[in-house]
């Protein structure tokens, strides 16, 4: 049996979640304590055990334990390789790779400056405007994610021939932006249009809405758009 640990608010965890889903893998999922004041600490003793960077997610699976995404789901992939989540030509998979690392070290660097809106604002005023600053200024960036990510979607369902690792990594990041209060996908037609239409597979809604119910457990209120 696979088992995953996991984090109620970890976009690489979650990210992991719908690849087990989309293969129809089944996993015993140990989601490890987070709250928005000290973040994971004190650390799970089985994460700091298992994970030198003692991070989420956790990948154990017949003795074989892995951490970091992409790792994981490359495994994934090789090990149970019905449903695919990478193409089969060279430069296709290349081209997902890349997709994906777009979503989750470009993009994602754009995340960062927004997550303090989730956390109790800061007593200090004077950072409480130096943090909407920063994070008026990642929105743009994000835009400008949103522009090319609509550009490369060109009228396709997906960003390959078909669901890859890519647009997982993609539709995470997506959500994260949307819910911290990034810019929203008005004026992005393809973009919105895929969005939705991976929001209503089961395993991407799922994921969606477990994260909405952490919100409303552990996050502090972000005005909606």
């Amino acid at each position: 049996m696979i088992t995953l640990h996991s984090g109620p608010l970890s976009l690489f965890s979650r990210k992991v979640e719908i690849a087990l889903r989309e293969k129809g893998l089944p996993f015993d999922r140990v989601m490890v304590p987070f709250n928005q004041t000290t973040g994971y600490d004190p650390r799970h003793p089985e994460v700091t055990a298992l994970n030198p960077k003692r991070q989420v997610p956790i990948l154990s699976d017949c003795g074989l334990v892995l951490y970091d995404s992409t790792i994981i789901i490359e495994y994934l992939d090789e090990a149970y390789p019905e449903p695919p989540l990478f193409p089969e030509s060279p430069n296709e998979r290349a081209r997902c790779r890349l997709d994906e690392l777009y979503a989750d070290e470009i993009m994602f660097a754009a995340l960062r400056p927004l997550m303090h809106r989730t956390a109790p604002p800061s007593s200090d005023q004077t950072r409480r405007i130096a943090q909407e600053a920063d994070a008026l200024i990642a929105e743009d960036v994000l835009a400008g994610h949103y522009a090319e990510l609509e550009e490369r979607l060109a009228g396709r369902a997906f960003f390959g021939a078909a669901l890859t690792a890519a647009d997982i990594a993609l539709f995470m990041t997506v959500l994260f932006a949307l819910r911290l209060g990034g810019p929203s996908l008005d004026g992005y037609r393809a973009l919105s249009e895929w969005f939705v239409r991976l929001k209503q597979r089961p395993a991407f809604a799922q994921a969606a809405a477990e994260i909405a119910e952490a919100d409303r457990r552990l996050s502090f209120p972000v005005k909606s758009r």
